[in-house]
């Protein structure tokens, strides 16, 4: 049985950023598309670059110096570091997508050493064979797949040979389906697609650009690359040498001054403020599904300290259970004891656009926030999920069949990341803090030890589900408490509870109701004998002051 995850508390988001719409007229439109598209052309070039230095040195003084001539000094250096950061993660996905392949070849093989509809103990762990001859020899199949994949892997990171594509590699595999001017929206193939080759070259170049200005501290308005007046409300982009004659601020530095009027209106007192003091960074894109221009600002926020545990766990905290359309949540109070009534709040995004998606994950962590807030809760726990083992071993471990695809399809499709995300961002905006606790059996220690208790304690009119005895179970981790209830806790009824009743006060009791974890011993209170009473005994009753007893004259 594996030992618990630690508790931690999520650090809170070190930058922030805004958007705002930009409505540039036919002339500025020409005059971005052509900026982005010869700063792309050189982004381009310094990526290749990058990638054949490989692992050595970035030489990014070296390249930074080829850029100045056809660009300027500070568009060189955004371009520098924007190469060095997608080389970095493109290496750092190469590494998981080799570990995921040897977890995958290894599980793989396990089974494959068990026969058919067979099973073998292997320590602490149980390995179950193929259900029949022609899942086995499918699997044997896919275990060459899967050596030949790792082995191209192995190969890429032996050679140092790491590969970028701008724009995204699945866009770029895009272009062999869509369909031709004349062909309608049928693809080569006889597929059909909704894209044609013009609606698919638009949005590669589009994607393409390259209008991002890098913040600098000392510099008026955040940077002198791209700038956005608070006040003002202009915003002015510096252009390359090569494009110095669309310039429209005679007298001055080749820039150019979009025609429209731009401000930032989500935390524009917080942009106001670091523009006239900090380093801002812009990026400039365009969205050819809408035909609209944005622009984006971020910048660095002061870091804070961040409470230990024993501090949040003085106050009241919202345990909250993320499952496949639903979040379940509870208030907790300090000694772990469930406050008010369970809540669950919808989260269907099945099937629905990335935007509405987003939207109704926000309303979802909006309604979590106003739950702590309406509470007095400090906190807000949650279980650290990472379904990354689920998807690199799924197939052997998840069940199979249609059962089993449904049942990985479930967990795929649960927004982890976005919600972990998500909620860490908007609690530090609202004065709370996220704890994370591991996620093992708490569906199933929630609903052994609490679902039953809390539904008799609970209305009738209120269902009390597994989801939120989980989401108990939750709060209990992070508050530094143990899972199962104290004996007796909670009862039914005053006079005639389960199990034994609760320890007098200034009494220890370690022990827990139930069984205990998985695999383990049963915890209960360890009887003891009671001792006889103390009684006074009867003195001799022979009156002192005669001879004899009483009645013998």
């Amino acid at each position: 049985m594996r030992t618990l995850a630690p508790v931690v508390v999520a650090a809170p988001p070190s930058g922030v950023r805004i958007r705002t719409r930009l409505r540039p007229n036919p002339h500025d439109e020409q005059v971005l598309r052509a900026v982005g598209q010869h700063l792309g052309r050189l982004a381009g070039q310094d990526l290749a670059r990058r990638c054949r230095l490989g692992l050595g040195p970035d030489q990014r003084a070296d390249r930074k110096r080829v850029l100045t001539a056809p660009s300027s000094s500070r568009w060189a250096g955004a371009i520098t570091r924007s190469s060095n950061d997608q080389w970095a993660q493109a290496h750092a996905n190469l590494l998981d997508v080799r570990v995921g392949l040897r977890r995958a070849v290894k599980r793989v093989r396990a089974r494959l050493a068990v026969g058919v509809g067979q099973t073998r103990d292997r320590g602490r762990s149980r390995v179950r064979g193929y259900q029949s001859q022609a899942e086995r020899f499918a699997k044997q199949r896919r275990l060459q797949h899967l050596l030949s994949t790792l082995s191209e892997v192995e190969e890429q990171l032996a050679a140092d040979r790491v590969s970028v594509c701008r724009g995204g590699r699945r866009l770029a595999k895009l272009r062999q389906a869509v369909a031709g001017a004349g062909d309608d929206r049928s693809g080569k193939d006889g597929s059909s697609t909704e894209m044609t080759e013009a609606e698919w070259r638009e949005r590669w170049d589009a994607v393409r650009l390259f209008l991002t200005a890098d913040g600098e501290a000392d510099k008026s308005w955040g940077n002198e690359t791209i700038r956005v007046h608070p006040d003002e409300q202009w915003l002015e982009l510096r252009l390359p040498s090569p494009l110095a004659q669309l310039s429209n601020t005679p007298g001055r530095a080749a820039t150019y001054r979009l025609s429209c009027p731009v401000a930032f209106t989500h935390r524009a007192s917080e942009w106001a403020a670091q523009a006239a003091s900090g380093a801002i960074r812009y990026d400039l894109s365009f969205d050819p599904g809408k035909r609209r221009w944005y622009a984006d600002a971020s910048w660095r926020l002061p870091t804070r300290q961040v409470p230990s545990l024993e501090e949040l766990r003085q106050d009241r905290t919202v345990a909250v259970d993320l499952n496949a359309g639903h979040l379940d949540g509870w208030v907790l109070d300090p000694s772990g004891n469930p406050v008010g009534e369970p809540e669950t709040i919808g989260l269907d995004l099945e099937g629905l656009p990335a935007s509405t998606r987003d939207g109704r994950l926000r309303e979802a962590v909006a309604a979590i926030i106003r739950l702590a807030k309406g509470h007095g809760c400090r906190s807000i726990t949650v279980e650290n999920l990472d379904f990354t083992d689920a998807r690199q071993v799924g197939r052997e471990t998840l069940g199979r069949g249609q059962r089993g695809k449904a049942f990985r399809r479930m967990v795929a499709g649960m927004p982890t990341r976005a919600f972990r995300e998500l909620l860490v961002a908007m609690a530090a905006n609202a004065d709370l803090w996220v704890v994370a606790v591991d996620p093992a059996w708490t569906s199933k220690w929630g609903e052994r030890y609490w679902q039953e208790p809390l539904t008799e304690s609970t209305k009738t009119s209120v269902t009390v589900s597994r989801h939120h005895a989980a989401a108990v179970v939750i709060g209990r981790r992070g508050l530094g408490l143990g899972a199962r209830r104290r004996p007796g806790v909670t009862r039914p009824h005053r006079g005639m509870g389960k199990g034994e009743l609760p320890a007098r006060p200034g009494e220890q009791v370690l022990g827990r109701q139930g069984p205990g974890p998985p695999g383990g011993q049963r915890a209960a209170v360890r009887p003891r004998k009671t001792h006889s009473a103390e009684r006074i005994r009867i003195g001799n009753q022979v009156v002192q002051d005669r001879s004899g007893p009483l009645g013998q004259d």
